[in-house]
């Protein structure tokens, strides 16, 4: 079941749509809508530029945001077998180093882990938050009232970052519709540290909000390590925000230049999906990522390896063109955009344990879930190409990085002209390739890399 189908010639359509239009505006039907405007779109691979040999951008076709909006399901996708969907509560709980986890997590035994897996038609599972009255109250995490009074007034569309220990610089989502704009929430979850930096730094801060973003100030962090404790936000928004029906999560080193309803539309309700997420641009295996994580010193390689041994001996095995139709099991984990019911609730709920019980890397226990509950239900995350995400959202750099690259002399590159960046309906089109001139006689291979000043001594990449 969809809202009627409503047609329009103009991407931006939307900007006039608001909430009292909109009823009148359904009434209309199918009558004069044969198949849909994005029927017999095949993506294409991604131009080829000689001096850019890296990941790059392909086209994805889009609707205009009403017509996006149109078809969003009326009634909340169906969730297979499991139905209800509780959490545990542990107001008294201490730590307990010999269950792993937190005291944030609640410290679930293997035992507990493992029934969590055995699917059921209700269920009571470890979520985080298993102290306090409700999450962001006395559980770790902790949001001020007001905040959280706000956050349940979201109703429809979140779209939600974070950034904790002033990590990265805030990125400012473009091309949302006025329709976006009036409907969906925009929520940036933030330390004092971070808080405070962006007072200092922003001339957009305005009464708790920085452009589009209402920001949040998070307290009594459950974390020393800033980037598990932005694993709360990531995997558990179906917790903080409880009414919502639909997210958008995006790293906070992305900048989003796509309508976020135009992104439910192609990547869940096109597809009848109620999880996506894009896989790795390069790793499709569990153990090959492993050891890039290593290489990368993103975490200490002893727990790396009493993860992955773990996982092995749960019977985790290198990834194999057998394994279709899944189609890798390495997400490129810094967007997630889903509907939130049961099943995905619960997805979420899992994978953060693995990571509140093992390392902070998503991306190593992702398969991991994924597979369990696969194997019990049939239902499985859907895995878009990392060009597909590339297309609808721009990667920046971390603050600290980005400051000593500025001090080192480094400028940005500019940035692409509004016209290509704006939407069209069929596509976005990636912006064109320049053609090597007929004079050169031979094109120098650059690295995939993008041409950066020379390192400075001390300088490391800890990315999240």
């Amino acid at each position: 079941m969809t809202r009627p189908l409503m047609t329009s010639s103009d991407q931006f359509s939307a900007s006039s749509v608001n909430k009292t239009e909109l009823p009148n505006r359904l009434r209309l039907s199918f009558a004069n809508f044969t198949h849909h405007p994005c029927e017999g779109f095949s993506v294409a691979p991604p131009l080829v530029d000689p001096k850019r040999t890296g990941p790059r951008p392909c086209d994805v076709c889009y609707v205009p945001v009403d017509q996006a909006f149109a078809l969003m399901p009326l009634q909340p996708s169906p969730s297979p077998v499991l139905k209800n969907l509780s959490y545990v509560f542990e107001d008294n709980i201490t730590a307990n180093f010999s269950n792993q986890g937190s005291v944030f997590g609640g410290h679930p035994s293997l035992e507990q882990r493992n029934k969590s897996f055995d699917i059921r038609e209700s269920m009571t599972v470890h979520c985080g938050f298993v102290r306090g009255k409700k999450p962001g109250q006395g559980s770790g995490f902790d949001i001020n009232d007001d905040d959280l009074l706000e956050m349940e007034k979201c109703r429809e569309l979140v779209v939600a970052s974070a950034i904790f220990g002033n990590y990265d610089m805030i990125q400012h989502p473009r091309n949302a519709s006025e329709f976006s704009k009036a409907n969906a929430c925009f929520y940036m979850f933030v330390d004092e540290e971070t808080e405070a930096y962006v007072k200092n730094s922003s001339s957009l801060y305005r009464n708790n909000k920085v452009g589009l973003w209402r920001l949040v100030v998070v307290r009594n962090l459950p974390y020393e390590d800033p980037r598990r404790t932005g694993k709360i936000p990531k995997l558990l928004l179906h917790r903080l925000f409880p009414n919502v029906r639909f997210s958008v999560w995006i790293d906070a080193k992305l900048k989003l230049v796509v309508d976020p309803y135009l992104l439910l539309e192609r990547f869940l309700w096109r597809k009848n999906a109620t999880f996506a997420i894009s896989r790795h641009y390069k790793r499709f295996d569990v153990f090959e990522e492993a050891e890039a994580n290593k290489a990368a010193g993103k975490y200490d390689n002893a727990s790396i390896d009493y993860q992955i041994e773990f996982y092995r001996n749960e019977g985790l095995t290198y990834y194999a063109p057998a394994k279709l139709p899944i189609t890798s099991d390495v997400p490129e984990g810094c967007v997630i955009i889903r509907e939130h019911i049961p099943i995905t609730n619960l997805f979420t709920c899992l994978w953060f344990n693995e990571v509140d019980r093992f390392t902070s890397r998503d991306q190593i226990s992702f398969s991991t879930v994924r597979d369990k509950i696969r194997a019990r239900v049939g239902w499985m995350p859907e895995m878009f190409l990392d060009c597909e995400r590339r297309n609808f959202v721009i990667q920046g750099y971390h603050r600290e990085l980005l400051e000593q690259m500025i001090a080192s002399g480094w400028k940005p590159p500019p940035m692409a002209s509004e016209p290509s960046r704006k939407l069209r309906l069929g596509s976005r089109k990636a912006p064109p390739s320049k053609k090597s001139s007929m004079k050169r006689k031979r094109v120098k291979k650059s690295s995939s890399r993008r041409r950066l000043p020379k390192p400075i001594t001390g300088m490391t990449d800890s990315t999240t």
